[in-house]
């Protein structure tokens, strides 16, 4: 059956707890909601993925040694998945080189058990932090694409003109208008990208991943 979570508010951090052992699974939930965070916790790596996640900034604390699929290799798979959700790696064993490769593959910690509660704490509040930045991001990234696909297509061809930093009289004998034409086309396109300065919409070009055709025109 598929287990399903709600955070208690939409920007509620949720910490999910992937760990065999019963006692450390409640520990660690007593720990956290005992600072004031939500947590849930699994047995298993597959009990996780068929449950129902809330759209809220959290962590995964994974143990490493797992029956089935290690830790490592679940780190793995959620990577594939698109579940971007950062990893804390719990271990009962100090396997420098398990930890050197978790790091590398993205992980934010690699803490041995028995766990110092500080240490975790401080490294969920990074995990969670680091998430949530990363959907402000992914929102802010949306809306700029709204913006975009607003846009008439000659906004848009004279968007990639004006990121070049080339004056309306140049982009008008590109596009072979009037200087007039690609000045409302110009102000129409800034208004709808919300951009306040060229500077500002070079940014946003940027985040969306525009490339300049202008800036190989000859």
């Amino acid at each position: 059956m598929t287990k399903s979570i709600a955070a208690a508010r939409p920007d509620q951090p949720m910490i999910f707890i992937i760990d065999d052992d019963a006692s450390v699974r409640d520990a660690l939930e007593d720990l956290l909601r005992s600072v004031g965070l939500e947590a849930t916790s699994f047995v298993s790596t597959q009990d996780f993925l068929q449950s129902k996640r809330p759209e809220a900034p959290g962590c995964i604390v994974l143990d490493v040694r797992l029956p089935g699929p290690s830790g490592l290799e679940f780190q793995r798979t959620l990577m594939k998945s698109g579940i971007n959700l950062p990893v804390i790696f719990i271990s009962g064993h100090g396997d420098i080189s398990m930890s050197v490769q978790a790091i590398k593959a993205g992980a934010i910690d690699f803490l041995t058990k028995p766990l110092h509660e500080q240490k975790l704490l401080d490294a969920i509040q990074t995990a969670v932090e680091r998430d949530r930045a990363r959907r402000t991001q992914e929102k802010d990234v949306v809306q700029l694409q709204e913006r975009l696909d607003s846009l008439t297509p000659r906004e848009r061809e004279v968007l990639t003109f004006v990121i070049t930093g080339r004056p309306n009289k140049q982009i008008a004998a590109q596009l072979k208008l009037s200087e007039m034409t690609v000045k409302i086309h110009r102000s129409q396109m800034m208004r709808k990208m919300r951009a306040k300065s060229l500077v500002e919409l070079v940014r946003m070009a940027d985040t969306l991943k525009i490339s300049s055709q202008a800036s190989q025109a000859t």
